[in-house]
């Protein structure tokens, strides 16, 4: 979580410039309390505004059924809910145990069919997937287990969640493989975080197994305040640098989102930023 809090007209921008640069899926807010995390204290007004950038589709994650109704209420479309493999990690993260998170998901999924007036997308991230540096290991059979109980009760999509950088390319081709078959014919995306140097290997070990959706943050900003040595999201231009260069078309300008990558570092002093594309720049044609 980063230590400026930008305001809502950076926000936007920050969102119309994506949009412009042909990233259109944007996970703009998140519908916490402003207590904890108040860099989210405008969730609600960056959700309506982000909702008339012609050809955006905003995202939110919520934490729990109050943040999911404030969601829907907003008029959003898609919805993450967080929960973690790592019981300690949920427990820290939202003051629940994980099998309170799947009950709460539950309701969430409730609330939705009997009040969203245009059905909502609900995925859920299964976060710590990979390893937790507050519990240490996570055992693979609970990831699966929690991924087929967010399949059962309703979920439109599951996401693979490294929160803490502990995942390396072989676990990725198993893990991952096992959820996809545990839930097809649900889409399965993947969240890496780069801490320690392996995001993009992590990306190009999903790609080979069939994943196509994957969550970055721009400059690699951004971490989960409730796990430590949880900062090094994979960053934006990175991913899209080796998807193109796999032969993916990804849309985007990789040009003007440098540029807006720029204008993020001015924005955000002090912050820690990805290296590798975003410093050494474009290779020349």
């Amino acid at each position: 979580m980063t230590k400026t809090i930008l305001s809502t007209e950076q926000k936007l921008e920050w969102c119309r410039r994506e949009v412009a640069a042909g990233i259109v899926d944007i996970e703009v807010t998140s519908f916490v309390s402003p207590k904890i995390a108040p860099q989210f204290a405008d969730a609600a007004e960056v959700a309506r505004q982000a909702l008339a950038i012609e050809g955006c589709r905003p995202a939110a994650l919520v934490p729990n059924l109050k943040g999911a109704q404030l969601a829907i209420d907003a008029g959003i479309k898609s919805i993450y809910f967080v929960i973690s493999a790592s019981d300690a990690h949920n427990r820290a993260n939202v003051r629940r145990t994980t099998e309170e998170s799947l009950e709460e998901f539950r309701r969430i999924i409730e609330y939705r069919d009997a009040h969203s007036g245009e059905r909502a997308w609900i995925g859920s991230g299964v976060a710590t997937a990979f390893g937790c540096t507050i519990q240490g290991e996570v055992p693979e059979k609970r990831v699966i287990e929690i991924a087929a109980a967010l399949a059962a009760a309703g979920a439109d999509g599951i996401n693979v969640a490294d929160t803490v950088g502990y995942g390396d390319p072989r676990q990725v081709r198993r893990l991952v493989k096992a959820v996809m078959d545990e839930v097809a014919p649900l889409p399965v995306a993947c969240h890496f975080h780069d801490t320690r140097g392996l995001g993009l290997a992590n990306i190009l070990a999903a790609v080979d197994i069939g994943v196509r959706s994957f969550d970055a943050s721009l400059a690699g900003i951004g971490g989960c305040p409730f796990a430590p040595s949880a900062s090094g999201n994979v960053d934006t231009e990175g991913a899209a640098y080796l998807l193109e260069r796999l032969g993916l078309r990804t849309g985007i300008d990789m040009s003007a989102l440098m540029a807006l990558r720029q204008d993020i570092e001015r924005w955000l002093p002090g912050e820690q930023f990805a290296r590798g594309i975003g410093l050494a720049g474009l290779p020349k044609r």
